[in-house]
């Protein structure tokens, strides 16, 4: 059986695994108030270039879209995502159930445009009933998006200055962050990001860790957020555990090497679908590949290649997902290409 269905089906990096072990009986104090967690943080704040930014961790990625979201909006506030944002999408309303809409607006291959954004809160202020109707209170990117597609910096600063305008915080999602980071031709760095948002994360989960995702506010941190985080289930007592693999994964340049790794895997799998002649859905830079197959072909092909399900693409064919990690083999990969 080959395993191309998500990426995060492997534990953890070995380095994060010797250093967990190295360290297993140590003495720490709970909830990220450790040694370990500061020597992370400060790390990251090195390679964001913001000495002064303030970085939480938390266990995952729904809990912390949810957290983040929850902290920094008001009562009667939105968040303004594309209509394939995960907050929209695969989060079980998890942003409702914390009292706030999701306001969707049309994707172009999974990403937001700055123009349609700016026309819609501009239009927003414009109803002279406005103050009966949800506010746009926040905006939400995925970097890398749901499709594996990313954002240029131009683009990036365009949605930034659109926030900016209407003082509103710019969120980007970075559970596949170290993907993008890795992308061939990107020009789109940690400082970029750290440059154009008020806030993002850093994932951890689909990126070499065992778990967590470290939260960057480039400002300050709303309120209370450390509370919120508690009240909210997703804080760590542990926290120490967190801190010892974005430690390890901001060493030695390791956070990139686990996204070339998924990267050159996925180049040489696009590479070999296109060379037998599969339809690509979208031209994906990252580790997520998308191909139109034949739904009658599905059944054979889940016997051997564990997949992931994308959408109907018509009423004879498939969108489905082939996603490649930081531990994935190229090896696995030449098998995959064969089998197909």
């Amino acid at each position: 059986m080959l395993y191309f269905s998500s990426d995060y089906m492997e534990g953890c990096h070995p380095n994060i695994l010797r250093r967990l072990s190295e360290i297993n009986m140590d003495k720490n104090p709970g909830y990220g108030t450790d040694a370990i967690c500061e020597s992370a943080k400060n790390k990251i704040r090195a390679a964001c270039g913001k000495t002064d930014a303030e970085v939480y961790f938390l266990v995952g990625g729904t809990q912390t879209n949810a957290v983040v979201i929850k902290s920094m909006l008001r009562s009667y506030e939105g968040v303004v995502a594309a209509a394939t944002g995960h907050v929209a999408v695969h989060e079980a309303g998890a942003i409702e159930a914390g009292g706030h809409k999701v306001l969707t607006l049309p994707e172009h291959n999974g990403k937001l445009d700055a123009a349609e954004v700016e026309e819609y809160i501009a239009t927003f202020y414009k109803d002279a009933n406005h103050e009966h109707m949800v506010k746009p209170g926040m905006v939400y990117i995925s970097h890398p998006t749901e499709y594996g597609t990313l954002y240029t910096k131009a683009e990036l600063e365009a949605l930034h200055s659109v926030c900016a305008k209407y003082d509103i915080p710019l969120f980007l999602d970075g559970a596949r962050l170290g993907y993008g980071l890795a992308a061939t031709g990107t020009d789109v760095t940690l400082e970029t990001i750290a440059d154009n948002c008020d806030v993002f994360y850093i994932g951890g989960t689909k990126v070499g860790a065992m778990f967590g995702e470290a939260v960057v506010f480039t400002g300050k941190a709303p309120e209370g957020f450390f509370s919120i985080i508690k009240q909210n289930g997703a804080l760590l007592a542990k926290g120490w555990m967190l801190g010892v693999q974005f430690g390890e994964l901001f060493t030695d340049g390791l956070y990139m090497k686990c996204g070339k790794n998924a990267i050159d895997c996925a180049e040489r799998l696009k590479a070999g679908l296109i060379s037998k002649d599969y339809n690509m859905y979208l031209d994906s830079p990252t580790n997520q590949q998308f191909i139109v197959i034949e739904t009658a072909k599905l059944e054979e092909l889940g016997k051997q290649v564990a997949y992931g399900f994308m959408e109907a693409y018509d009423a004879e064919h498939t969108v489905i997902r082939f996603a490649t990690s930081w531990a994935t083999r190229m090896e696995d990969v030449e098998k995959l290409i064969e089998l197909l």
